[in-house]
């Protein structure tokens, strides 16, 4: 009578053995052990022609701060100032884009249907 349908409901039906409850074990375990590459890996990125660079890890923490001694100069600390929010800032997107792409295919798991 209505516009609601004319065939049966779809329902969710789970595998049958726990396959589901082992692939999000596998998909934890996987998850924890891509976080731990990421604390490992490291990303560079240096401003100015070289006069600051900076190394940064995967989950975002500052590792190495490298200043060009050429660029050291009382007068030019605001121009040295900028440059090290820059490096920073370029490394913090570089470590981001790389835990994306480390994450992207875990991530792209939780959309199996009736996962969530």
């Amino acid at each position: 009578m209505g516009s609601k349908g004319k065939g049966g409901r779809m329902r969710f039906q789970p595998p049958a053995g726990g396959s589901m409850m082992k692939q999000v074990q596998q998909l934890q375990a996987q998850m924890l052990q891509a976080q731990e590459q990421l604390a490992t890996e490291t990303v560079t990125a240096s401003v100015g022609g070289g006069a600051v660079t900076v190394v940064m890890s995967g989950q975002q923490e500052l590792r190495e701060v490298k200043i060009n001694p050429e660029v050291v100069n009382a007068d030019d600390v605001d121009m040295l100032q900028d440059l090290i929010i820059a490096a920073v800032n370029e490394a913090m997107a570089k470590s981001r884009e790389m835990a994306e792409q480390k994450m992207a295919p875990l991530t792209g798991a939780l959309n199996m249907p009736g996962l969530l």
